[in-house]
């Protein structure tokens, strides 16, 4: 059986503009083939990795600074390298991916801090949206955003107990 206690998404996400184009108000998209989007979690004591290879993220910006941002995740994509882990974490038990074959995260605000931005949105998962904070770092010059944040999986029905 399977168990995961807890999982920290983290990702790079290199934004579609050119370099000036980010000094200004615009709508962003990310670039597939430059971006990554990662996790990491406990399996029975153990740290694991994985990595979505599916995944759409758009960028917002107003008066030179992040005002949305938005992120659809396909979960069929997920991949830990281990082809019946992955196919245990598709299944109903856990991320049920035939009934909820995408996560979406979407800010309502984001807010400055001394280290970059911090996104306050929502997270979906199984159908069930909590509120969550993404920390992240936007370089306008290079186009990236990197950014993580950390859920408790049974907060969204994913898997039973520890």
């Amino acid at each position: 059986m399977l168990s995961i206690r807890s999982s920290m998404f983290s990702g790079v996400i290199t934004l579609l503009a050119s370099a000036s184009a980010f000094a200004a108000d615009g709508h962003y998209t990310l670039d597939p083939a430059k971006s990554t989007l990662d996790y990491q979690f406990s399996q029975a004591g153990a740290q694991n990795k994985g990595k979505f290879t599916k995944y759409a993220a758009t960028l917002d910006v107003v008066a030179d600074a992040p005002s949305k941002l938005d992120v659809v995740v396909e979960m069929s994509s997920l991949d830990t390298g281990d082809k019946e882990r992955d196919d245990t974490l598709k299944g109903t038990d856990l991320f049920w991916v035939a009934k909820f074959p995408q996560s979406h995260f979407v800010s309502t605000q984001i807010n400055k801090t001394s280290n970059g931005y911090d996104a306050v949105g929502k997270l979906t998962i199984r159908g069930v949206s909590k509120d969550v904070h993404v920390l992240f770092t936007f370089q306008p010059a290079a186009g990236t955003l990197i950014g993580k944040t950390t859920i408790k999986r049974l907060d969204y029905g994913v898997g039973q107990g520890d």
